[in-house]
């Protein structure tokens, strides 16, 4: 089996985290996956949504959106057609679900922060990058806060990060690129914290169905990536 890529089975696209990549949000990275790159910023806003008003709670919530032409051909956004695809709805809710698991929510006091996830550029993996990326903002994201007085201390954060992985021709492959994804006899998103945990595996037969020996393959896989994933996050927030 030859990748596109030409990678080993086992081996990562290059992965880059540019911290403080805009401005103006109190947390923000530019997160590359190879070919695929998303502009990944944290937003803080004083209040909750109403079912957690008076409680003393934070929120996390996300947004998730791919650029008109961050695909090989122009594809319309989705605020001129009036309403989110399904696609799109699924990958915010993952990526809020994934995030809230990386701090307590009542250390936040009554805000809310909102991560924004835009990709710029599609290889494959936008979802696995979004997640990856966001941490890292949001781990700024408190830090700001922590300096404007809005908490008392920085809580402690648990690093989540995500990964493709497939079987692409017969073989279980890490970080799926997208001619590998397009044509990938299987397809799993694991994204996992830095404590080892699950947090969530969403995976699909394309072709045949895959064994349990295949499962345990790919999720080795996941693990050894998502621990060179963490090792970058660390690294990113030391600079």
């Amino acid at each position: 089996m030859k990748r596109p890529s030409e990678r080993a089975a086992d081996q990562m696209r290059q992965v880059t985290l540019t911290r403080h990549y805009t401005k103006h949000a109190e947390g923000s990275v530019l997160v590359e996956f190879g070919d695929t790159k998303v502009i990944c910023t944290v937003s803080v806003e004083a209040g909750v949504p109403r079912f957690l008003r008076g409680s003393g709670q934070g929120w996390i919530t996300a947004e998730y959106g791919m650029l008109p032409r961050s695909t090989g051909s122009r594809m319309q956004r989705e605020s001129s057609r009036g309403k989110q695809g399904g696609r799109t709805l699924e990958i915010q809710r993952l990526i809020g679900r994934s995030l809230r698991a990386a701090v307590d929510l009542k250390t936040l006091g009554e805000n809310t922060l909102y991560i924004d996830c835009d990709v710029i550029q599609a290889d494959g993996g936008t979802r696995t990058a979004s997640i990856t990326g966001a941490c890292v903002a949001l781990v700024d994201a408190l830090r700001a806060m922590k300096q404007r007085g809005a908490i008392k201390k920085v809580p402690e954060v648990q690093m989540i990060a995500a990964i493709s992985v497939g079987i692409y021709q017969g073989v279980p492959v890490l970080d799926l690129d997208y001619p590998e994804d397009s044509a990938a006899d299987t397809d799993l998103n694991v994204v996992m914290t830095d404590k080892g945990g699950f947090i969530e595996v969403q995976g699909t037969a394309e072709a045949a169905p895959f064994s349990a020996e295949d499962l345990n393959a790919m999720l080795a896989l996941a693990r050894k990536g998502t621990e060179e994933l963490f090792v970058l996050q660390r690294a990113a927030l030391e600079d």
